[in-house]
């Protein structure tokens, strides 16, 4: 049976399993879903359209599910789709799309949101993320995989950051973070890769001296993109992970940091 505190409201138009747990004074609106195993902690106001996934933890006064901050937003139907296992902690906010994009804001699975994170409209973040306490993550940012955010981090709307990669705490960042990258400062410059965190996984030698060489062709020889593509993808032919590489660098639209 679902357990609804006596003090929660729930709208009879939300969906939510049977095992879903909302805690007191909590706030469930109309068009919302929530998935089986999920628990929604004291005072936190979910609103729709939005889909929340299986054994997702949302703590105490989020806010998930609001309408955007973008001026253009007048009011369309927009949704806001969140995967599963997800940690949400206290006084997120996580705001649904706009049709300027696909009126879609979507966040993947096992995602740790750090207190007080800020996730705007239009923003898409795969899986296995940390974004760290008071980040602030603006309109149509696109984050890949196993990312780290530092604290006090402010993304800039349109940027891209690629799986793997890490921004210091308080970084500062206007142009897109290829996969793999450490950057930190204001604005944000390339630091180098994560290398330690790469022999913690277990990843071959071989694969972690491609990718050291990937990133001294980029960020330290001087080149062009295009004259380092042919170097990057001599590399890729033996290391996957450089083609990863490639690919963030080539689907960048602001530019990368360095």
């Amino acid at each position: 049976m679902t357990r609804i505190h006596a003090t929660a409201i729930v709208d009879p138009r939300a969906e939510l399993a049977a095992d879903v747990e909302v805690g007191p004074y909590s706030v469930i609106g109309p068009d919302v879903r929530i998935g089986a195993g999920t628990w929604i902690g004291p005072h936190v106001v979910v609103s729709g359209p939005t889909v929340i996934g299986e054994r997702n933890r949302i703590y105490q006064f989020a806010s998930v599910g609001a309408d955007c901050q973008d001026k253009k937003y007048h009011g369309e139907p927009t949704r806001l789709e969140i995967g599963d296992d997800n940690i949400i902690r206290e006084a997120c906010s996580l705001h649904r799309g706009t049709v300027q994009d696909e009126s879609l804001t979507r966040i993947g699975h096992r995602n740790l949101l750090m207190v007080n994170s800020h996730l705007a409209h239009d923003v898409m973040i795969g899986n296995d993320n940390t974004i760290a306490n008071n980040a602030g993550i603006a309109g149509h940012v696109k984050i890949g995989d196993f990312v780290i955010i530092g604290g006090n981090s402010g993304i800039h709307q349109f940027c891209q950051i690629g799986s793997y990669a890490m921004l210091g705490g308080g970084t500062t960042l206007f142009k897109d973070i290829p996969a793999f990258v450490m950057a930190s400062g204001n604005p944000a410059e390339a630091r180098g890769m994560n290398f330690e965190g790469m022999k913690r996984k277990g990843w071959s030698s071989q694969t972690i001296n491609d990718l050291r060489r990937a990133y001294k062709i980029v960020f330290r020889d001087g080149l062009t993109l295009d004259a380092a593509y042919p170097l990057l993808e001599e590399l890729a032919g033996t290391t996957p992970e450089v083609q990863v590489f490639i690919d963030s660098l080539r689907s960048s639209t602001r530019g990368i940091a360095r």
